[in-house]
């Protein structure tokens, strides 16, 4: 038989019920008190609770913010599966730790998508605007500072403005050839017989001998 510990006993010896009582009083409340961990069949305030004294926020609002990787469904997820503030901070923290390179990557791809894309629609279609850039090349060189052309040319909005700048300053006119000739009122003319001016309308073709005549005899 087990020995009754001293606390549970009377000044005779004896079984003190009243302080074993009153210890198992005590022993109920701490147990009831205690945060069970929870399984797949515990009930919803078993959870709760759980998460509640672990530091799982009340709501999802409550968690971290991140720019890159925050997203409302995603704090619903972290607080599905139980996580805490700091356990969301960490997994931030990885994320940015080994994402942020990619990511840079795919935002700078996506940048000069976005830029070739404005310049195609700017120039009428791929193949303008590379003849468009090749000019706007050769005419940095000759009328450009190197360092000013190339701040220039690293956006859209610039190497447009580069093309007004050439298409006000240019003496010349290019032939449907490529070639560049003097400007006069014969070469324009037969340049309005290429079938790009009078059967295709292509803007490009016509925006030049609409500017050849201008400087002509503006």
């Amino acid at each position: 038989m087990e020995k009754i510990p001293e606390k549970f006993l009377n000044d005779q010896g004896e079984l003190n019920t009243s302080a074993l009582l009153k210890s198992y009083c005590e022993l109920e409340k701490k147990m009831s008190n205690m945060i069970s961990v929870p399984t797949d069949d515990s009930d919803e305030n078993t959870k709760q609770k759980f998460n509640h004294a672990i530091g799982v926020p009340d709501n999802i609002n409550d968690y971290p913010k991140n720019s890159l990787f925050d997203d409302e469904s995603v704090r619903e997820k972290f607080h599905e599966i139980g996580l805490t503030s700091n356990q969301v901070e960490k997994i931030y923290a990885i994320a940015e730790e080994f994402l942020q390179p990619t990511l840079q990557n795919l935002f700078q791809l996506q940048t000069q998508t976005n830029a070739l894309n404005e310049l195609k629609n700017f120039f009428g279609d791929e193949d303008k605007m590379n003849e468009a850039l090749h000019e706007i090349n050769a005419f940095g060189e000759r009328f450009l500072p190197r360092d000013a052309f190339d701040e220039l040319c690293s956006t859209p909005q610039g190497i447009q403005g580069i093309y007004r700048m050439m298409q006000s300053m240019e003496p010349e006119v290019l032939t449907n050839k490529n070639a560049t000739e003097n400007l006069t009122d014969e070469t324009l003319r037969n340049m309005m017989r290429d079938p790009k001016y009078w059967r295709d309308h292509d803007p490009e073709y016509v925006r030049k001998i609409e500017n050849g005549f201008k400087k002509l005899y503006s």
